[in-house]
Parts: structure tokens; C-alpha cells; sequence
């Protein structure tokens, strides 16, 4: 039994769908499931509506420019299909209900941004049956349980085990054809599970199925050491352990969402990254395996913030401090990328969400003083030679900098 996922670069119109059809094609006779991202930047666009809705401003161009999209690529794939554009025009109307809320943000961000992978799977499922693929559209809400931790949901085990094992009499009849990144909680209301969750969610089905591999089709010849647009000269790793893998994500490799790999490992199920401009070649493996030397890593996270908390008591940094900080921040749901202290401050680098940075502020404000920088760029070079923190120092602006047996990490202002 295989998992694939398609991300949104791969069926971002209708020639990447068409491709898409193609490589399923060939793995028409295999049990298969295949998760789907939103379509193209539709996350994006669906998040610059929310924004603007939010502030009480126009989205009336936004909307339209989002139907014509989707309208677009329907017109391209089929000559006639009034019964999808009517499933398609409800979902657009649910959209609209959507928009209008009272919730927290991250409350109605999960109801609004879901939103684009049940059009894009409404319309790939229809295509691939056109196509003669056997295929069963499935909500992938019935199936993937969370709690309430909206944009970053954490998946309940036990109930989407129970859930997702419905499908397998589901697998027995053709192709399911299922939505990344978001699932639903116990009280009934969709969640998501974390930016380009999609990966995520097909670990999720493989490990409750038992799959025999997941394959993630990618715009990339598979895992490379670098990334090609950021540095020259990134080379392919043709296979990486799945504990290489997972420090790569977790340092911020963006090409696997990061809690992509535990669930595999833990069922040793390999994990194929594929370019699906170029179905035929290997990509890489992920699996249980060993190197006897792994390529120096450099991995880029753009847009971070680094927060500095200053005593004001003329105390130290002590575990007391260091408590109400780690427990605000576990309250918040925010990732430390990186820490470092000294004696009377204690700072950290986190991703740039403006709303949890400011209920950061707001709630620290009375303890520490406070400061903190945006439009950082954290860079990480794992298993790294001399000659590339060197070239990393020459004329950089560095804020802070960290350097252990394996990796090193820089902090790099404008």
C-alpha cells in the first residue's frame, strides 16, 4: 500500500495536473492514496483575505481573482462540468460564511484557510476519474483527529486510528484522493496542522495503514544539501537516515514539513522525496540506514525575531526566570530555534508570527525588559567545514553565533 502527496507547485494548473494523472497513472493497479495541498498560492491568497477581512477592508478583488483561478484551470481540464462548478461555487460560499466570525485568529484561520484544499481535491478528483483512474474523494476531517490547537493542531492518535482504518475497505475499490494539512477537532471545528502540514498528514494515513513507503513529489530533484536558489553548487543526497532527516526539519529544512518523519521511523515506513518534472529518477530515501559521512547541511530560515529578556531587578538568569519565560512561551505555542544567556539576559530566536510576538511582549512586559529585532535570517550549517563559517563571517552582520562538535549557527542582521 502507497502514499503519495502532491504539493501545491504540482498541481498549480492544469498541465501540472495533467502530469500528476500521469504519474498516478502508472500506479493505478497499486493500492493508493494520494493527499493534495491547495493549489498553486492559494494558501497565501487565502491568508491575505483573512487579513484583510479582519481589518475590515476590501476583499471583494481577492475573492474574485481566487474563483477565476480555480475557474480557470476547471475551463482548461474540462470542456463541460456545470455539477463541479456548483461544488465548487459552495465551497466558495462556505468561504464566505467563514469569513464572518468572532473567533481568535487562529480559530478563524483554520475555518478559512482549509478552504483551499477541498477545492483543489474537488477538482483533481473529478479530473483523474475523467481520465479513467477509479478515484473516491475522502474528507480528510472525518479522519485526521486533533485537539483544538488551531494552525498548529496536534493529532489524536487513538481516534484517527479508528478512523483512517475505514479506509481500507475504501483502498479495496480504487484510488483515495484525500486533503493535507487539516483535520478537525473533537467539538467538530476544522483545524490545521501547521504551514505546509501536508506532508505531515501523509505520514499521518501511511503510519495508521501501514503503508509501505510515502512519497512526496516535490519541485526539487529530491533532498539536497542546500538550496539551489539560495546557494550555488547543492548537490543530492541519494539517502539520509531518518535521524539526519529529522535534525534537517528541525533546523529548518523546508522541503519536509518537521513532524513528517517520527511517525515513519517509529513504523519504519521509507519516505521517497520525488520531482514530479521528472517521475522516472530515484529522488532520495529516507529510511533506517547508515553513512559514513553526510555532506556539510547549510539550511536558511528567513524572516525570524530574536527576543531579549533583561532582568530588572539586578538578579540573575536563574531557572525561576528561565520558568515563567519557557512556561509563556509553551502557552503561546512558540518554537525556540535558538537560546543563548548570559547572566542577566536571556535571548531567543523564534519564527516571526506578529501576533504571538506581541501576546509574548505583552505578557513578559512586567517581569523582564524586553527587546527584540525582526527581519532576521538564521543560518545553519550542519556538519560543517571551516572554510563555510568563514565565508559565512566575511562582511556579515552577526547578532549571535553558535558553533558545537556538528553544527554551526549564525544570527544574521541587515
Amino acid at each position: 500500500m502507497l502514499v503519495f502527496k502532491f504539493g501545491g507547485a504540482s498541481i498549480k494548473n492544469a498541465e501540472a495536473i495533467k502530469n500528476m494523472a500521469s504519474i498516478i497513472k502508472k500506479y493505478s493497479n497499486e493500492r493508493l492514496l494520494v493527499v493534495v495541498s491547495a493549489m498553486g498560492k492559494t494558501t497565501n491568497a487565502l491568508e491575505n483575505i483573512l487579513s484583510k477581512s479582519r481589518k475590515d477592508e476590501s476583499i471583494a478583488d481577492e475573492i474574485r481573482l481566487l474563483k477565476e483561478y480555480h475557474l480557470n484551470i476547471v475551463a482548461e481540464l474540462f470542456e463541460t462540468e456545470a455539477a463541479l462548478i456548483e461544488q465548487l461555487s459552495s465551497i466558495f460560499s462556505d468561504l464566505d460564511k467563514a469569513l464572518v466570525s468572532e473567533a481568535s485568529y487562529d480559530e478563524h484561520y483554520d475555518q478559512v484557510v482549509s478552504k483551499g484544499e477541498l477545492l483543489s481535491s474537488t477538482i483533481v478528483a473529478r479530473y483523474l476519474n475523467s481520465t479513467g483512474i477509479n478515484t473516491k474523494w475522502v474528507d480528510s476531517r472525518n479522519h485526521i483527529r486533533t485537539d483544538d490547537n488551531f494552525r498548529a493542531a496536534y493529532v489524536n492518535w487513538a481516534d484517527s486510528q479508528a478512523e483512517i482504518n475505514k479506509l481500507n475497505s475504501v483502498l479495496d475499490q480504487g484510488i483515495v484522493l484525500t486533503q493535507g494539512f487539516i483535520g478537525k477537532a473533537e467539538n467538530g471545528k476544522p483545524t490545521t496542522l501547521g504551514r505546509e502540514g501536508s506532508d505531515f498528514s501523509a505520514a499521518v494515513f501511511a503510519t495508521c495503514l501501514n503503508a509501505d513507503s510515502v512519497t512526496v513529489w516535490k519541485d526539487v530533484p529530491g533532498i539536497l544539501n542546500a538550496d539551489p536558489k539560495l546557494v550555488a553548487g547543492a548537490q543530492l543526497f541519494n539517502q539520509l537516515p531518518y535521524k539526519e532527516a529529522a535534525e534537517m526539519t528541525y533546523y529548518g529544512a523546508s522541503v519536509i514539513h518537521p513532524k513528517t518523519i517520527k511517525p515513519l521511523a517509529n513504523k519504519n515506513i521509507p519516505l521517497y522525496v520525488r520531482s514530479f518534472d521528472h517521475p522516472d529518477e530515484p529522488g532520495t530515501i529516507i529510511h533506517q540506514c547508515e553513512l559514513e559521512a553526510v555532506l556539510p547541511t547549510t539550511i536558511i530560515k528567513t524572516d525570524q525575531c530574536l527576543v531579549s529578556f533583561r532582568v530588572i531587578d539586578f538578579t540573575f538568569i536563574n531557572e525561576e526566570n528561565l520558568s515563567l519565560i519557557f512556561g509563556e512561551l509553551a502557552k503561546l505555542d512558540i518554537k525556540i530555534n535558538i537560546m543563548q544567556n548570559s547572566a542577566i539576559s536571556f535571548s531567543i530566536v523564534i519564527d516571526y508570527w506578529p501576533d504571538k510576538v506581541e501576546a509574548l511582549l505583552g505578557h513578559m512586559k512586567d517581569h523582564f525588559e524586553i527587546r527584540y529585532n525582526t527581519g532576521l535570517v538564521l543560518v545553519t550549517i550542519k556538519n560543517y567545514q571551516q572554510n563555510q563559517i568563514d565565508e559565512y563571517r566575511k562582511g556579515k552582520k552577526i547578532l549571535l553565533e553558535q558553533i558545537s562538535r556538528n553544527n554551526y549557527r549564525a544570527l544574521i542582521g541587515n
